[in-house]
């Protein structure tokens, strides 16, 4: 009987309980009576957010009993209908009978296994729980598609790679210390972060070997099934193509009508309209993000070439052999994520381009707060000078006098044309916590 399963699977997770878990930067809520939400890219570690908010619960008085948390991804469960979602309540009834079921914290991991889920969460929610939590990894998991499934009741948490400060959490690095041997700790850290992998499972293997095979298989899983079965497309071996093409052009203007051209002319068959809805899934499964170039005029920023970056740069490399001028994207990459990690819902990252150009334009409602330029150093004359052009002709266009340059290891302050620009370091700067 699938309830005597169900029996067995909430009994092994409650005798887990604390978990074993390293905590990261962002908490879920424990007392929201909300649905919590965990969208994100496959393997980032939304189930261990999930384990983090119990141990929270159990550290606040919460009784392990009052625990609910059921992984659909147990190949017994494989093909429950939503019918039978309802025994999944009757079998934690039948099991705790004196705990009233209001107050118990539901925690359902990959539920979206189950064809017609989002009815039974709904339900659940209006009639008998307000604590509940949700998260998968299937594309049909994103946070738009929540959105219409559950009416709007989600409160969402978007999870990612780790950032800087959990890495070194992960690898036991010191963060809070002035002493020069930690800093140089960090300075090599960050070095690492930057060029690698920020999934947790492959920062805390330690064979290269292994990590490689693991981000291919992230990959495949990506091509496969989150985007040619989830959106049916069968021409994966185009989709790859079209895949690493945007991985090639990382932090550049990208055209998605070069890509088609360059398609074609390699006797491959595929619409120009295919290409660009395919532009918006990669981003829906979240393997990569875009920003659009800044205009005052919505028309001419729609009609803009965006900008993408990737979900992690780890993937990238695994995928496409680093190049030698890489360092710059890696960095630039790194900067984008962060900023998007600490973004409000009414923030704005966009990328301004006229005769120079400047990486980052942030918008905060209709105000630009910041400007910023991402370059690994400004040892050279040539690199410096393009670096504050672009800031000063972008201070100038949107009359933004918050001026940063972000490098790898450099730390100054510059005086240009009655405007001050300060430079920071790259770790420095991940780990100063300030906001958007």
């Amino acid at each position: 009987m699938k309830k005597d399963i169900i029996k067995s699977l909430i009994a092994i997770r409650q005798s887990e309980i604390p978990f074993d878990v390293i905590e990261r930067d962002i908490k879920l809520p424990i007392d929201r009576k909300k649905i919590i939400t965990v969208p994100g890219v496959r393997r980032c570690g939304k189930s261990t957010m999930m384990e983090i908010a119990i141990n929270d619960l159990i550290h606040s008085g919460v009784s392990k009993e009052n625990i609910l948390w059921i992984g659909f991804d147990d190949e017994r469960l494989v093909n429950m209908s939503s019918d039978e979602l309802d025994e999944v309540i009757t079998a934690y009834m039948e099991m705790f009978p004196n705990i009233p079921i209001k107050d118990v914290h539901m925690f359902f991991d990959e539920i979206q296994l189950i064809k017609d889920w989002e009815y039974f969460i709904l339900r659940i929610y209006k009639s008998y729980c307000k604590n509940i939590y949700i998260c998968g990894s299937n594309a049909t998991m994103l946070s738009s598609e929540l959105g219409s499934a559950l009416r709007g009741y989600p409160l969402e948490y978007e999870a990612y790679p780790l950032s800087f400060n959990e890495f070194c959490q992960f690898k036991q690095i010191t963060t809070d210390s002035y002493l020069e041997q930690d800093k140089a700790r960090l300075k090599g850290a960050f070095e690492v972060y930057c060029q690698s992998s920020a999934f947790p499972e492959i920062v805390l293997s330690s064979s290269q070997s292994e990590q490689i095979k693991l981000l291919h298989g992230y990959f495949d899983t990506m091509i496969l099934r989150d985007l040619a079965e989830h959106y049916q497309i069968s021409n994966t071996g185009v989709v790859r193509y079209f895949v690493k093409r945007i991985m090639a052009n990382l932090t550049k203007p990208t055209s998605i009508n070069a890509i088609y051209n360059d398609i074609r002319s390699q006797g491959l068959k595929v619409s120009k309209d295919d290409l660009y809805l395919w532009a918006d899934y990669v981003c829906n499964i979240f393997m990569f993000l875009r920003i659009p170039k800044y205009d005052r005029s919505l028309v001419k920023e729609r009609k803009s070439l965006d900008k993408y970056y990737c979900i992690d740069i780890g993937l990238r490399n695994s995928v496409l052999l680093p190049q030698s001028n890489d360092k710059g994207k890696s960095l630039e990459n790194t900067v984008f994520l962060q900023l998007h990690r600490n973004r409000l819902p009414s923030d704005k990252i966009s990328y301004y381009q006229g005769n120079a150009e400047c990486d980052f334009v942030l918008q905060r409602e209709e105000n630009v707060s910041g400007l910023i330029q991402v370059t690994w150093s400004m040892e050279d004359d040539e690199t410096r000078g393009r670096e504050i052009k672009g800031l000063l002709e972008a201070s100038s266009a949107t009359g933004c006098d918050n001026l940063l340059i972000i490098t790898a290891d450099e730390k100054t302050t510059i005086e240009v044309n009655r405007k001050q620009i300060t430079v920071v370091p790259a770790w420095e700067w991940l780990l100063s916590n300030r906001e958007f």
